[in-house]
């Protein structure tokens, strides 16, 4: 799973999020609000919780089953925590190769014909800041 830091970077770059069965996130409340609750994890379930089309947009309903009482949050109150197959199709025909070295994985990519690496000890990680790399420059 990557960091809740980069995938912080990878929302306000303008990554796109459409709420799917098993996608896991956690909140971003306003600071009024009880940080603990922003530390866990939640994954989209219909039995747990799930996305709801409104009006306004897209909301992440909480059915019941929460320590705590939250009926529903916005999408923008969440920050999705894309798993490593995730990562790897959203980089699409960038992807070259992930490789293993000694103490890390390096995702290579290719964007506008120039090959980049990017190194980290977790695959997820590697492969979420070659995302943060592409769409930076497709804004």
């Amino acid at each position: 799973m990557i960091s809740r830091e980069l995938a912080v970077r990878l929302r306000d770059a303008g990554l796109g999020w459409h709420p799917a069965e098993g996608d896991r996130f956690q909140l971003d409340l306003p600071e009024e609000i009880e940080l603990e609750a922003e530390a866990d994890v939640f994954t989209v379930s219909a039995m747990t919780i799930e996305a709801r089309q409104t009006p306004s947009g897209t909301d992440l309903a909480f059915n019941g089953t929460t320590e705590w009482a939250l009926d529903a949050v916005t999408l923008a109150d969440a920050v999705w925590l894309p798993r490593e197959d995730q990562l790897r199709d959203l980089l699409r025909g960038t992807f070259r190769a992930l490789v293993r070295l000694q103490d890390s994985f390096r995702v290579d990519v290719e964007i506008a014909g120039e090959t980049l690496s990017f190194e980290h000890p977790e695959p997820s990680e590697a492969y979420g800041r070659a995302l943060l790399e592409l769409v930076s420059r497709s804004r």
